[in-house]
């Protein structure tokens, strides 16, 4: 990726250019010392100036009024703030008329900014004051003051806190009173720009110690730059937080969220006091002290699946090569690129007015259909549709260009949401809350309506990061989530009244990603690479899941590393640095994966006993005990030394009825409740009461026998002999009120239970009687 940069031969203002800003994609306000205010369009490249400011205005600082969010859509921006150096705030149309100006500091007022809802505007002087104004300019108070001029300032996500600078320091402070003040030294010398990220909500700070740095909201240093010849002037954010700006004198700088840089360029524009980045992200314009106003586009962008390498050479075409056979496909396009992905054997294009959609087997026809916003800001892919997200709303399409859905739920603010906070598969659409960043939403793709009853899925602290596994039935779909405390969990997306199992599958995990062709997860833990052959495990068998577990040492990804794609059986990581690392897993669990949903069990077993490993082997005994092979599961077993649960599974098979095998088999994987209600449904009640026993659960066995008035002798005997055994005396009330007056004969109960036994062998050898019967018929 690089830029690609655009200077007029002659600069349009005498003096220095202070600031920048895009109404639309293609047009650009710029503010000088020359007191003019330039209106430049990109696609006719004229200039024409808008208005001739007094010549005791100076402008310091431009921001346009956000577009409003939600239902009253604007196109365009219709007016802007200017700072200036006599102390005031000029509210000003786009056709350059001044609606008002407002005394707001002693001093010049070093910097203007509106909450993302354009609900107040910040501004920040000379003199040390953070003012908080309102739509039309009246004071809503002074939110912070302080001795030393303040230099930038920046509103947090969610428009509720403001981040500024004092000198050396960076402060977070939130717009309630009385709510805890963040604050901390940043750099070595006087920060002169801030900006903070609504997406990925990271901070960019900018110094004359001549770095540049990253944190993330909590003030901890993510990324810190080596010191540049001269301080830096501007930093600015993409929209979608995937880039960011940094500019300086003679320089111009693209760079990764993570820090490292994609490219570096020398104009000349003499110190860039100010970037902006147009609404779609694709470019960048500078405000340079030349006079001068700097044009950048991002180009080079490259996307890569399997044995394809699309990219983007200029602003509307694509290349694509296919490394097998060298072979090379120009596409273009009628408008500009903004945002593609590669994935599942298609190529989605969208540009500005138009999506594309190419399939890898045939570059030439691409299905093209028009787009309702405009500029998309994330586009995801499964293997049977892909999602768009833009500012009106999400939108999923199948390949074939066809509208599927459109979920919605209260509160949504599509301008935040990316590839950590979204996951699609075949049949499920998840997005994290940003709201309540706790809960997790859950849509039906096909219909766009709440999954199942309708429940959030909902956890006890913050999300930080969701993936929708790829394969399987719909019934079997997980999300796996990576909280705050980078605990890593697993559960269920089918949410049908009880309450389903939220399970830990791993600690200090930074980033995971799902196989596309089997439910094979991996992620970065700690200083390990841990591959989960197969994560259903701890539904089944909690004790095998270190067995079933691949893991790596991760120290040569270097500090901060991230997973790209796993697609396949390779898995491309991109470190620290930027530079991608390629890593080659086994390919067995995945056949192994193909041949159980194919209920191949035979060739299952022998790819086990060809592979010779424990980890498949402990996969297999899972995966058949998931699908109710006793058999199967009985060999894995045996191969990887559980003796006990060999026994178990055998005690399984000589049960007399399905019911029986069906209640052990579940609470062999756990499910006691499940496995209750089996068996009264089969109206075994004896054998419900009798796991009770077992599992020393006394209060629910007592409360079986008393309901269904049968076997409270035999519950009570047991009771007995269990504290006889412990020497101990009865304490349970209910216990004590049952056992009053009746003698326990344990001849008796014997028989009872011998009765219950074989009438559940007659029922079991009368139905398998009523089936072969049914058959001659």
């Amino acid at each position: 990726m690089r830029l690609k940069i655009s200077l007029l031969k002659e600069p349009k203002h005498q003096e220095l250019v202070s600031c920048v800003g895009w109404t639309t994609a293609e047009e650009l306000y710029s503010c000088s010392d020359d007191h003019q205010i330039v209106k430049w369009n990109l696609l006719t490249s004229e200039t024409s100036q808008i208005v001739k400011l007094p010549d005791d205005i100076y402008p310091i600082d431009l921001h346009w009024f956000p577009k409003s969010l939600g239902v009253k859509k604007q196109t365009q921006a219709e007016s802007f703030v200017l700072t200036s150096s006599d102390g005031k705030f000029h509210l000003i149309s786009k056709l350059g008329r001044v609606e008002k100006s407002v005394e707001a500091h002693c001093g010049a007022v070093l910097a203007g900014r509106w909450n993302y809802e354009g609900t107040a505007l910040v501004t920040v002087g000379e003199d040390g004051q953070i003012k908080i104004w309102s739509k039309t300019g009246m004071l809503r108070s002074t939110l912070a003051q302080q001795g030393i001029p303040v230099y930038s300032v920046a509103w947090g996500p969610d428009s509720e806190k403001v981040l500024y600078t004092a000198g050396k320091q960076l402060i977070i402070k939130p717009l309630q009173p009385n709510a805890k003040v963040l604050q901390w030294k940043a750099h070595d010398g006087i920060i002169l720009k801030v900006d903070w990220n609504s997406v990925n909500d990271l901070i960019l700070s900018a110094g004359e110690d001549c770095k540049y740095k990253v944190w993330d909201s909590y003030g901890r240093l993510l990324y810190n730059s080596q010191p540049h010849e001269h301080p830096i002037t501007s930093v600015a954010w993409a929209p979608d937080g995937e880039l960011f700006a940094v500019g300086s004198f003679h320089t111009l700088r693209l760079c990764d969220k993570t820090g490292w840089s994609y490219t570096l360029e020398k104009p000349n524009t003499g110190s860039i006091f100010n970037i902006a980045w147009s609404v779609d992200g694709t470019q960048i314009a500078g405000a340079c002290g030349n006079g001068h106003v700097v044009f950048a586009h991002v180009v080079e962008q490259r996307w890569e699946w399997k044995n394809f390498q699309v990219t983007l050479t200029k602003r509307r075409t694509m290349q694509v090569r296919n490394v097998l056979n060298d072979a090379v496909d120009l596409l273009e396009f009628r408008d500009r690129v903004i945002k593609a992905s590669l994935n599942y054997a298609h190529l989605v294009v969208s540009t500005s007015l138009q999506c594309y959609v190419f399939s890898t087997k045939n570059w030439n026809t691409p299905l093209i259909f028009d787009l309702k916003e405009g500029t998309v800001s994330l586009i995801l892919q499964a293997e049977r549709h892909f999602l768009l997200v833009d500012g009106g709303g999400i939108y999923l399409y199948s390949y074939e260009g066809r509208f599927i859905s459109s979920p919605k739920f209260p509160g949504m603010r599509t301008d935040i949401l990316n590839a950590q906070t979204v996951s699609l598969s075949n049949d499920t659409i998840a997005i994290k809350n940003k709201a309540d960043e706790k809960i997790i939403f859950l849509f039906e793709a096909s219909t766009g309506k709440p999954l199942g009853d309708g429940k959030l899925l909902s956890h006890k602290s913050e999300i930080l990061e969701i993936a929708l596994d790829q394969k399987g039935l719909t019934n079997d779909r997980k999300v796996a989530f990576i909280d705050k405390n980078r605990d890593l969990y697993i559960t269920s997306v089918k949410r049908f009244g009880k309450e389903e199992q939220i399970i830990k599958l791993g600690t200090m995990v930074h980033t995971l990603a799902w196989s596309d062709t089997c439910n094979i997860l991996c992620g970065l833990q700690d200083t390990r690479f841990t591959v989960w052959y197969y994560p259903n495990t701890v539904y089944v068998d909690r004790d095998i899941l270190p067995k079933t577990l691949y893991e790596r040492d991760a120290s040569e990804f270097s500090k901060n590393p991230h997973i790209v794609s796993f697609v396949g059986n390779q898995v491309t990581i991109r470190r620290a640095d930027g530079s991608l690392v390629h890593i080659s897993i086994s390919p067995y669990p995945a056949i192994l994966h193909e041949y159980v949903s194919s209920s191949k069990w035979e060739d299952a077993v022998r790819l086990c006993r060809f592979v010779k490993e424990q980890t498949l082997w402990a996969c297999l005994a899972a995966m058949a005990v998931a699908n109710r092979d006793m058999t199967t599961a009985e060999i894995a077993y045996a191969a990887i030394g559980e003796i006990d649960k060999v026994q178990y599974i055998n005690s399984i098979k000589n049960l007399p009825s399905k019911e029986s095998k069906m209640a052990h088999i579940l609470m062999f994987s756990g499910n006691i409740q499940e496995a209750e209600i089996v068996l009264l449904q089969a109206g075994l009640v004896y054998q419900a009461i009798q796991i009770n026993i077992n599992l020393y659960n006394w209060e629910r066995a007592l409360e079986l026998a008393v309901k269904y008035k049968t076997h409270v002798d035999t519950v009570l005997a047991y009771r007995q002999k269990f504290l006889e055994t412990f020497g101990k005396q009865e304490t349970n009330k209910r216990y004590l009120q049952y056992a009053e007056g009746l003698q326990i004969d344990w001849e008796k109960i014997k028989a009872k239970i011998e009765m219950e036994i074989t009438k559940e062998r007659e029922r079991a050898s009368s139905s398998q009687s009523n089936k072969s019967v049914g058959l001659k018929h």
